[in-house]
């Protein structure tokens, strides 16, 4: 679940669409940072189709592991980097934006899944909890489409090549790390 979390962290970067564009995720890859052995890991994930337009539809389906239970306070480290020129530079946090440290993801949950109410129907039908802890196993997400609605995004950071890297940390301690690679593409409407 928290990869989920980290996943939806990464799509945030892919933010903000002005409302005459249409923006094009293309050739989504994703991995476990290599030579890591770390108790979470994303076993399977699947984004469909290729190219994801925004706004419109994706389909999403993922299974994550974890062997210790996460429990608040959780972090997730964000470094996005953009292609400029032949070189990898690293996007900065910019209103949330970008390469930025999400210090308690718990109580983002919170803010989006209010506690004392229930999670929401889509969560529930699969078993999938929607706060904090999150106990040790295995979490399974099937095939499920998600609206992704029209929003906005600097002009630079609308197009090009990405490497985006998630560590979720408990304290001191990494707990899973995913690397994602995409391009962006910007096409725009303009009426005269």
């Amino acid at each position: 679940m928290a990869h989920t979390i980290c996943i939806l962290l990464a799509c945030a970067l892919l933010g903000h669409f002005t409302s005459e564009a249409t923006i094009t995720i293309n050739s989504i890859t994703w991995a476990n940072c290599e030579g890591e052995s770390l108790p979470g890991k994303i076993k399977s994930l699947s984004v469909s189709p290729d190219p994801v337009s925004i706004p419109g539809d994706v389909t999403i389906s993922t299974v994550l592991d974890t062997t210790v239970p996460l429990a608040s306070p959780l972090q997730i480290v964000i470094n996005a980097e953009k292609e400029l020129l032949g070189e990898w530079i690293t996007v900065p946090c910019v209103d949330k934006i970008g390469s930025c440290t999400y210090n308690n993801v718990c109580d983002l949950l919170n803010l989006v899944f209010p506690p004392g109410k229930e999670c929401p129907a889509l969560l529930r039908s699969y078993g999938l909890p929607c706060h904090c802890p999150f106990k040790a196993g295995s979490y399974s997400l099937p095939d499920t489409t998600l609206k992704i609605p029209n929003i906005s995004l600097p002009s630079w950071l609308a197009t090009g090549s990405y490497k985006v890297t998630g560590i979720l940390k408990a304290g001191d301690k990494e707990i899973g790390c995913a690397k994602f690679t995409f391009s962006l593409d910007e096409s725009s409407s303009w009426w005269w």
